[in-house]
């Protein structure tokens, strides 16, 4: 088909809901005789929600700071509940408590051979009111330890193992001293765990302009990049073994309830963090001696030379907070479904920010309320979903994702029965359509893709997408968002949607505002409308479908990608690491997903009317597909970390990867830890046999669905 008539097609799918010839796109789960109704339903979720409101409750959200454990989240936390109730919705807020931290006293200095003492302080800026206000707490690194520490200086580039070793091959060694590295897009608390692992005192982190300043584009207030002295602000808990309360891990953590020593704690950095700004690295960068750094993928944009060290700069680093288990305000709001209302869908976004978190999260927090608004408008005119919808607003995410994994661990077993999936919302900004998740889910988004307008140019966003290069498909989830205790802890299909760019330099500091956000990121609202309007379409075919619309075939061919991934890394071969129970795992979960499809076919041909008629056997159906994420878990979870149970997707536990895939082989074998890779290839195969043996099970059911009364 040629790209233009390819362009029309979608046009008129995303902007009626049928093809150019008028007939309705197909809708994985509903039969034809049903589109015209979903179309209707689906045509008044994506048509409600309402550009002026979403600027309204922005600017609430991001009113006053609201970090978790502090008076401004809690009040975020009852507006949000007033909001919900005001229109109507069953809503109340969970109390759980973290140990959240809270900083009293940082200092930093460079005593020689230059003296400087850094600002640790981010300027106001006159275009921008917020960045004014009084009670903004400094910005500084959650979970990292206590310290007051003079020792000479270490560029180490990313703090990576690899950046250790190339340090070592110049004959530096780590140990004694202060190390200075990039924040770059690794995850956090990897920069303090290898830093003590090779035995430095105290890390440094900062923004190099290279990534994330004036080398990529003009900086705030005059453009959208980082200015000389934004503070990323960030929990740096080790969880790549657990994650939520660093205190409380598997349970739920509650006012009087049993908690772990923080001595005994490994989610707890041993040696103290800082984040400063490139501003304040610069003096600290260039009294640095010793050789040039030893690639040219070290070097930043800063106008020095990079050097090593160590010396002859010499630091005092001093850091301390209050450490206290704090109040954490879970808002949850309820639609209670009219046909399976022990089937919950749950839609989540946290609340809590650093600061004032215009991006991260309020936005986001305020398309997904908007969401919730659009439902509670067509419940007072006397529709409801088939299945249950569950609003969420998580607190202290920012730590640890802390709100919505001690609601998991309180809740566990009734969501392990009842939860059909998560929806994961978290920071949006005009740009491309991204999604990421569970890979039986995948045709289910790529479907919602199709059939939602581009705020820019009114094409289907999944051709917006094709027209960048890009093909669409979900990509893994390992961490880094309230998606962590579904899919990982609990094994709930997860999904996380939002448009997404690259430009977004006031992360997590003073500067995440209103003005910075309605300067740049979102001026019209016009992608918070298609955020919201994206998560209600989605919400609504999950919430109505009478067939779960899962596809083992998109998972099967997704897990045979991983299996040769693996299997094409050197040290599989080196290290006589036989992948064939895996292959084979996935080529018996590749015919079952055919039988599946088969039966799901033949279910949906059934028609309305005769679904209908076999409703009750479809609800115990439809409960066997949603859980069969669970036969992915592994009983007593990953090698070492047994709070991460999922076998296909995992953090990764070194080297700061997001995520890791088949993780406890694919890390064995890039450790080099050959026999533990052997023992865990059964382990993984063994998961990929019982999901084909629930996916053939599944298909027999439907095949044994008929068109007789």
């Amino acid at each position: 088909m040629p790209r233009l008539r390819l362009a029309m097609l979608a046009v008129a799918v995303a902007t009626t809901g049928t093809t150019a010839n008028g007939q309705s796109p197909p809708v994985r789960g509903f039969p034809a005789d049903a589109l015209a109704e979903l179309s209707r339903l689906e045509r008044q979720v994506r048509a409600t929600p309402d550009t002026a409101r979403l600027r309204s409750y922005l600017r609430e959200l991001t009113r006053l700071p609201h970090l978790a454990g502090t008076a401004g989240s809690k009040r975020v936390a009852d507006w949000a509940l007033a909001q919900f109730r005001s229109w109507g919705l069953a809503s109340s807020i969970e109390v759980y408590e973290g140990l959240l931290p809270l900083p009293l006293a940082q200092r930093l200095e460079l005593l020689g051979p230059t003296r400087y003492r850094a600002r640790l302080v981010e300027p106001p800026i006159a275009e921008d009111p917020d960045s004014k206000q009084p009670g903004v707490l400094p910005a500084y690194v959650s979970y990292g330890a206590d310290g007051d520490v003079t020792a000479e200086l270490v560029y180490a580039n990313y703090g990576l193992p690899e950046d250790y070793q190339g340090l070592a091959r110049l004959g530096i060694d780590v140990r004694g001293k202060l190390v200075i590295v990039r924040t770059g897009p690794h995850l956090r608390h990897i920069k303090g765990t290898e830093a003590q692992r090779f035995g430095a005192l105290g890390v440094i982190m900062y923004h190099d302009p290279m990534e994330d300043g004036y080398w990529i584009g003009p900086v705030y207030p005059e453009g959208q990049m980082r200015p000389a002295f934004a503070v990323e602000r960030g929990g740096a808990g080790d969880n790549s073994f657990f994650t939520g309360d660093p205190l409380t891990p598997g349970w739920a953590s509650k006012p009087g309830g049993r908690k772990l020593d923080p001595e005994d704690s490994p989610l707890l950095q041993k040696i103290p963090m800082m984040s400063i700004s490139y501003g304040d690295a610069l003096p600290l960068l260039r009294a640095l001696g010793g050789p040039m750094v030893p690639e040219d993928s070290w070097k930043g944009a800063l106008p020095i030379p990079y050097r090593v060290g160590p010396g002859p700069a010499r630091v005092r680093m001093m850091v301390k907070s209050e450490w206290k288990s704090r109040p954490i305000y879970n808002v949850i709001a309820r639609i209670e479904g009219k046909v399976h209302p022990d089937q919950w869908i749950v839609i989540g976004c946290h609340h809590d920010a650093w600061v004032y978190g215009a991006d991260d999260p309020a936005a986001a927090a305020a398309s997904l309320m908007e969401t919730a608004r659009t439902f509670a408008v067509m419940a007072t005119a006397g529709w409801r979903p088939d299945r249950t919808l569950v609003f969420a607003l998580w607190d202290a995410e920012e730590q640890g994702h802390i709100g919505s994994v001690e609601w998991v661990e309180d809740h566990a077993e009734e969501l392990r029965q009842k939860v059909v999936m998560y929806f994961n919302a978290d920071n949006y900004r005009k740009g491309i359509f991204t999604a990421s998740g569970s890979h039986t889910l995948e045709t289910f988004v790529r479907e919602v893709a199709r059939d939602t307008p581009d705020p820019s140019t009114g094409r289907s966003v999944l051709d917006v997408l094709g027209q960048t290069g890009r093909d669409f498909a979900l990509t893994p989830v390992g961490s880094g968002t309230d998606y962590v205790g579904f899919l990982h802890y609990l094994g709930v299909p997860s999904v996380h949607i939002a448009y997404r760019n690259a430009g977004r330099g006031t992360y997590h500091s003073v500067y995440d505002s209103y003005t910075y956000f309605t300067r740049f990121l979102d001026p019209t609202f016009g992608y918070g409308q298609s955020q919201a309007a994206v998560f209600g379409a989605a919400i609504l075919r999950m919430a109505q479908t009478p067939v779960m619309p899962w596809s083992f075939t998109d998972a099967a061919r997704t897990y045979r990608g991983y299996h040769d991934e693996i299997r094409q890394h050197p040290n599989t071969a080196a290290g006589g690491v036989d992948l064939g129970s895996i292959r084979d795992a996935v080529i018996q979960l590749e015919g079952a997903a055919r039988e599946f499809d088969e039966a799901f076919d033949h279910a949906i041909s059934l028609g309305s009317t005769g679904l209908t008629r076999h409703q009750e056997a479809l609800r115990t159906i439809n409960a066997t597909i949603y859980q069969s994420e669970r036969e992915l878990l592994i009983p007593g979870g990953l090698p070492g970390r047994p709070w991460y149970q999922h076998s296909m997707y995992a953090q990764g536990l070194y080297g700061g990867a997001p995520v890791k895939t088949i993780p406890a082989v694919r890390e064995a074998i890039e450790q080099g830890r050959f026999a533990e890779a052997r023992d865990q290839v059964p382990v993984a195969a063994a998961a990929l046999i019982r999901l084909a043996a629930r996916a053939r099970s599944t298909a027999t059911q439907l095949k044994a669905l008929t068109r007789d009364p």
